[in-house]
């Protein structure tokens, strides 16, 4: 079927995990036999990654493995929330996903319904993002500085959220070496920091077929302009927590979907200490 990525660093450990744990319930348990997970990390502890691959089996994925990789070369633009781990996505290689298909996750999203699906519209050399909601077109915001000025005919383009991305293996290489290129050549046009490196290289030609917006769905009910995510219409395949305010914190306001996502994230935290992890623990309500 496809294989999972996720890269986190020692603070997303259980946020991760509560993502594949709604991954988990949202799939027939049959299916999940040939689905495998695959993380990358910068500085997971050898006993925090073997927690996560009892986990992982205990949720009943068919596979586990997990890398390192340095993220020091990658530099943060902004946002205080976000780290280097996330430019990791850019590493993930053929050969460590073992499958024809990748999908990366980020870690502050659950999975509600049938993540592959996105996955029967790509061609050999085409990658499967999600328009973004809140910045939804080039030259909006603060999202590619100077982009929309020194290439006038990217404005209005549609910007894309790297928080879900399904993607062919036999794109990663080549993915892997344009976003270095993009990052050492054209840094000045990166606020959000691999998002933007990412739609850079979507608009220099690379083939992006947008995925139905349900399968990357802002919950905006944090946010004063809540209204606007009751307003939309269906049930989303992915409900995705962006920004700094987090449903694993305590001071996250408690909506329908941090709701939600509590649950999720008491059970991952049970499945932690069932796997006897005594240094997991994580603040929820």
């Amino acid at each position: 079927m496809y294989t999972v990525g996720v890269c986190i660093d020692e603070a997303y450990f259980v946020p991760a995990l509560t993502t594949l744990t709604s991954l988990a319930d949202s799939q027939p348990a049959g299916d999940l036999k040939s689905v495998g997970v695959r993380v990358l990390t910068a500085d997971l502890s050898r006993g925090r990654a073997e927690t996560m691959a009892s986990v992982v089996a205990r949720l009943g994925f068919g596979s586990f493995d997990i890398a390192w990789h340095r993220t020091d070369r990658w530099q943060v633009v902004s946002c205080d929330h976000i780290s280097a781990t996330t430019y990791l996505r850019f590493a993930f290689t053929a050969d460590f996903v073992g499958d024809d298909h990748l999908i990366y996750l980020d870690g502050d999203l659950v999975v509600l319904g049938d993540l592959a699906a996105p996955l029967d519209s790509l061609g050999p050399s085409q990658l499967a993002l999600v328009q973004d909601e809140l910045v939804a077109t080039v030259g909006r915001g603060a999202a590619l500085p100077g982009v929309a000025d020194r290439w006038p005919a990217f404005r209005g383009r549609p910007y894309f959220n790297a928080g879900v991305m399904w993607c062919p293996t036999s794109l990663l290489s080549g993915l892997n070496r344009s976003i270095t290129r993009i990052m050492a050549e054209a840094g000045q046009h990166i606020h959000f920091n691999d998002q933007d490196a990412l739609n850079l290289w979507a608009l220099h030609g690379s083939a992006v077929v947008p995925a139905p917006p349900a399968y990357n769905r802002f919950e905006l009910d944090r946010f004063e302009d809540g209204a606007q995510s009751r307003a939309r219409e269906g049930t989303p395949v992915v409900l995705h927590f962006v920004g700094p305010d987090k449903p694993w914190q305590p001071t996250c306001p408690g909506t329908e979907g941090v709701r939600l996502y509590r649950s999720y994230l008491r059970q991952a935290a049970s499945l932690v200490s069932r796997a006897k992890d005594p240094t997991a623990g994580i603040r929820w309500q």
